[in-house]
């Protein structure tokens, strides 16, 4: 992928993950930590029972971070599938003969369609890690 294009879809999956983090992890980071500190207030709790809530506290936390490293790593997945077959399509375009210059071009053309698809994919995909992450914290 093209150094400004790699940097254009880096920049904005950065920014939909600081979103994100501000808008939802922050605020579960909050909770689990007064969670957590709640689970050392009970005196007449035993350490495993005390270890037990801590973990409990963690839960959703853990989740959600599950839940974004999954989704991105699919992102990143697939964008890597289309560069591939873009790839694969200009290995071909030579195999046949085609001229450099004319499949340098194809090529270009054909990675610059990905990045613009899945630059397109990035706010439902935000969308959707925000209803999940919400329905998290309920």
């Amino acid at each position: 992928m093209a150094e400004q294009q790699q940097l254009t879809v880096q920049e904005a999956v950065d920014s939909m993950v600081k979103s994100l983090e501000r808008e939802n992890i922050q605020k579960m980071q909050g909770l689990m930590f007064w969670c957590s500190a709640s689970c050392c207030e009970d005196s007449q709790a035993t350490m495993q029972q005390v270890h037990q809530c801590i973990e409990h506290s963690h839960a959703p936390l853990a989740q959600a971070q599950s839940l974004v490293t999954s989704e991105l790593e699919k992102f990143q997945d697939r964008l890597a599938r289309c560069t591939m077959h873009c790839n694969g399509k200009a290995k071909d375009s030579i195999d046949a003969g085609s001229k450099e210059l004319q499949v340098k071009q194809q090529l270009e053309s054909c990675v610059t369609k990905c990045v613009d698809d899945h630059m397109n994919l990035i706010p439902t995909m935000t969308r959707k890690m925000k209803e999940s992450l919400s329905s998290i914290q309920k």
